[in-house]
């Protein structure tokens, strides 16, 4: 019956799980690496009968922890599925995972800017278009989870993921995380690929910015700030997934928190999709953090919280949870309920009815001239313009140096998710041996995963014979000699203007400056690079500073004597085409910061959105040895242009707490060349029950316009939208005052208004409004 598509998902469930042993219902609760069942690099059936004998749940990173090609990487697909289909008793199929960070984590597969840099876009359209390639892209080869979008809130850069989330403010990451899952998943998630949100919860919030370390976060800040956008991704774009983080929250793991995974997730917020457990993370119940005495409790703790399936490879939810069954340390009733889940979502999936994809055409959707066409455009809106004096947009003409550690690579243009950072991850744990089964000998190292130039070769072909072009590395990222310093500053000191391109390597291993434990106790460039800058800066010569980093960096003596800064992030693919089209005014810079960027570590954390009592010192403001002011603010960005602000309206000035008003105002670019300006709407609550921030982001819109060109942007805002967890921990909201900001960033406030709310205190815990609605009119 469960084979049959008439009948319900539900009726195929419950006549599968009838008919499934313990040991085959514990299997669907698990997975295995993909290169567990290889010889080298191709399928072994006698290893799949080793480990597929009961069938399997998931498994793990067919492109990702392989060398194979697209059309290969299908092909295994394939024969994982019909081997599970023929050679296993229910021949249920594997729901096959993979990371999409910066793009589908795989050889050959689109490399996107990092998402720091997807936000710096402000673009929503823009984040749902890059989903729908990797859908596209990861469906060809038969994978339907991927492992993102980070929806974690990152507030204090010295955490080495800072780089793979969308910013610092619970709005701007709901916002991108609803259009990425909303890209992924498709109108229809049988079309789809089910995303996943990480890490629930609170995962960036830790000790000294150190990655797997508690977070210490009050219970209203939790639900306003770092649940928020979990929330509004579930509840607005029908999220597939959720994993939880490696943490703990007041003492409690994540995963084996009932009050996260089951009363909030499930039951406040009605969450119906799987929760997957973050690699190795069910085991650490016992070996990390000490809340079981050995597996087979960490396994029954994991169950009871409502943690489905563990991740990567088969290990506590094993031989453990059936030991753990056996112990009467939970039921089999425990366990059905995960099953059933797994199951339900493998029949929602389609994998059922049809487990299997077209070899051959897998490489037309890789990495084609569209999909490249995104990419580019990501990476031009992705650059941020921190400084001008007036040197950028650069001349093709004279003597241009080329200096960095940055400036001829390829490698360091990409997130620590992308392809071959994990490549160099996996042989570094293989070393280590990290893993029950040792990769394949096939798998191995590689750099040119995708064709990319460097920033030197771009900015050498956009320049073609108009101009010379000379370059000196200078210095490694982490190291360097006297010799190679004092030739790139001789070079720099010959030339008409110099571009310094500096920053981060990312990536898991210890090569690497930002990433995944990859988490820094300084905010400085790394390495020699701070004083191969300020030597270049002290020959006089012109000098722009290409930050390509994971993180924001604190460099005020540098920001300070450049005559430019662009921050770059890891760009991607096309990165280095976008730098140079940046550099020589083809394209006119728009990005803005998604958080806030400190003058030194000691300010950490620094964000926009503080309480009246934060963001100084009282009485003095300052710091006795720093400025408590940022260096650059959050939703900061120059252009080649300027954009004037004018005629704010609002459609009332009182409002229910019910009601909605509509924001409007009027942008000019007064400027000489098109450009795009990203319009940031604030609110701030004037007096309340508890404290508020003094500001927060309500609304955004990035707007296009030639010279002379104007447009009036509307925001629908919903009174919903200035609630507020209230000293009784519910969520009203409450009559009074309300500021309303229009500007450039979050300190570049145009315009404002006020409007009141009125009527009685309102609990609204059901009647969330997440997303102002927006509308830009040419005029």
């Amino acid at each position: 019956m469960y084979l049959d598509p008439a009948q319900s998902v539900d009726a195929r469930v419950d006549a599968l799980l009838a008919d499934m042993t313990l040991e085959e219902k514990v299997a669907q609760l698990t997975s295995i690496w993909a290169f567990e069942i290889l010889d080298d690099l191709r399928f072994s059936a006698e290893k799949a009968a080793a480990v597929l004998g009961q069938g399997i749940g998931q498994v793990t990173r067919i492109g990702g922890a392989t060398n194979l090609d697209p059309p290969d990487v299908a092909r295994l697909a394939n024969q994982i599925q019909r081997y599970l289909r023929d050679h296993t008793r229910l021949g249920i199929p594997a729901l096959i995972h993979e990371e999409s960070c910066s793009g589908y984590m795989a050889k050959g597969a689109t490399c996107f800017p990092q998402t720091i840099g997807i936000a710096s876009t402000w673009d929503v359209d823009l984040a749902q278009r890059i989903g729908a390639i990797i859908r596209d892209q990861m469906r060809a080869v038969g994978a339907r989870q991927a492992l993102a979008p980070l929806l974690d809130v990152a507030r204090d850069p010295r955490w080495g993921r800072v780089e793979e989330t969308f910013g610092e403010d619970p709005y701007l990451v709901a916002q991108m995380g609803i259009a990425y899952v909303r890209g992924l998943q498709g109108e229809d998630l049988s079309q789809g690929v089910m995303a996943t949100g990480k890490h629930f919860v609170g995962y960036g919030a830790s000790e000294g910015g150190m990655n797997w370390a508690p977070a210490h976060i009050p219970e209203r800040e939790l639900r306003e700030v770092y649940l928020f956008p979990f929330e509004a991704a579930v509840r607005e774009a029908g999220l597939g997934a959720i994993m939880p983080g490696y943490h703990e929250l007041d003492g409690v793991p994540c995963h084996d928190n009932p009050g996260l995974l089951r009363e909030t997730l499930r039951g406040r917020w009605g969450f119906q999709g799987l929760v997957v457990s973050d690699y190795f993370a069910v085991n650490q119940l016992f070996e990390y953090h000490q809340v079981a005495r050995d597996k087979a409790e960490a396994a029954a703790l994991a169950v009871r919280a409502g943690v489905d399936v563990e991740l990567p490879t088969r290990d506590v939810y094993g031989k453990p949870l059936i030991e753990a069954v056996a112990r009467g340390l939970v039921s089999v009733a425990e366990i059905d309920e995960l099953v059933r889940r797994v199951l339900t979502w493998k029949f929602r999936l389609g994998l059922f009815d049809h487990p299997f994809v077209d070899e051959g055409a897998a490489i037309a959707v890789f990495d084609n001239a569209e999909q490249r066409k995104v990419a580019r455009e990501a990476a031009e809106k992705s650059l941020v313009l921190l400084k001008n004096d007036g040197l950028l947009p650069l001349a093709p003409r004279g003597t241009i140096a080329v200096i960095g550690p940055n400036a001829h690579t390829t490698r360091n243009l990409v997130g620590d998710y992308a392809y071959p950072c994990h490549i160099e991850s996996l042989l570094e744990q293989s070393e280590d041996n990290v893993f029950q089964t040792p990769l394949p000998s096939g798998v191995k190292h590689v750099d040119e995963f995708i064709p990319m130039r460097t920033i030197l070769e771009a900015i050498g072909h956009r320049v073609g014979s108009e101009a010379q072009v000379v370059y000196a590395k200078g210095c490694d990222v982490l190291e360097g000699e006297d010799a190679d310093l004092d030739e790139a500053v001789a070079l720099a000191a010959q030339s008409d203007v110099a571009v310094v391109v500096v920053g981060d390597r990312a990536g898991l291993t210890d090569a690497c400056t930002t990433g995944e434990s990859r988490d820094r106790a300084t905010l400085s460039l790394i390495g020699r690079q701070e004083e191969l800058v300020r030597r270049v800066l002290a020959t006089g010569t012109k000098t722009v500073v290409v930050l390509v980093s994971g993180r924001p960096l604190a460099i005020p003596d540098i920001a300070e004597r450049a005559n430019a800064v662009l921050e770059a992030w890891l760009p991607g693919e096309e990165g280095a085409e976008a730098v140079a089209a940046v550099l020589f005014g083809d394209v006119n810079p728009s990005g803005k910061l998604p958080v806030t960027i400190p003058r030194s570590v000691g300010q950490v954390p620094i964000y926009y959105g503080h309480k009246p009592s934060g963001g100084r010192s009282h009485w003095k403001g300052a710091y006795v040895d720093e400025s408590n002011l940022p260096l650059y603010p959050f939703g900061h960005g120059l252009s080649y242009t300027a954009f004037e602000y004018r005629d704010l309206t609002l459609s009332a000035s009182e409002l229910g707490v019910h009601g909605e008003i509509e924001v409007a105002c009027v942008i000019e670019n007064v400027g000489a060349r098109a450009g795009e300006e990203v319009v940031q709407l604030y609110a701030r609550d004037v007096a309340a029950d508890v404290t508020r921030p003094v500001k927060v982001l309500c609304g955004f819109a990035r707007v296009p316009l030639a010279p002379g060109e104007k447009a009036r942007v509307r925001f629908r805002v919903s009174a919903h939208q200035f609630g507020f967890y209230n000293r009784e921990m519910r969520y009203v909201v409450e009559p009074g005052e309300i500021e309303i900001m229009v500007g450039a960033s979050s300190e570049d406030i145009r315009l404002r208004g006020m409007v009141r709310i009125h009527g009685a205190m309102t609990e609204i815990e059901h009647e969330k409004v997440y997303q102002s609605a927006v509308n830009v009119e040419r005029m």
